[in-house]
């Protein structure tokens, strides 16, 4: 599917000065809210933005900021700290 974006002309202008490739910018836009709302899975996003690797997916993301930590991720974190402290401890 091809979409298209019409612009009042200033504001391509504008936006065009600002970054290189307006088009690219505005797929990674959309592309990075699709995943961020889990629209599209990691294996999509690479795909619909054409990296060849997960790590270049990764890197994505880490640019913009977007991580793929819930709430019961940190919580196992904070487990997996509180055990190893307690290990060192006993030593």
């Amino acid at each position: 599917m091809q979409i298209t974006l019409e612009l009042p002309e200033d504001i391509a202008q504008g936006l065009g000065s600002r970054w290189k490739d307006l088009p690219r910018v505005a797929l990674e836009s959309l592309a990075l809210e699709a995943y961020r709302s889990h629209a599209l899975t990691a294996a999509q996003l690479r795909r619909l933005l054409g990296f060849e690797t997960r790590m270049q997916v990764d890197a994505f993301l880490k640019e913009h900021e977007v991580y793929d930590f819930t709430a019961a991720d940190f919580e196992q974190d904070r487990e997996t700290l509180r055990q190893l402290r307690a290990r060192e401890a006993q030593h």
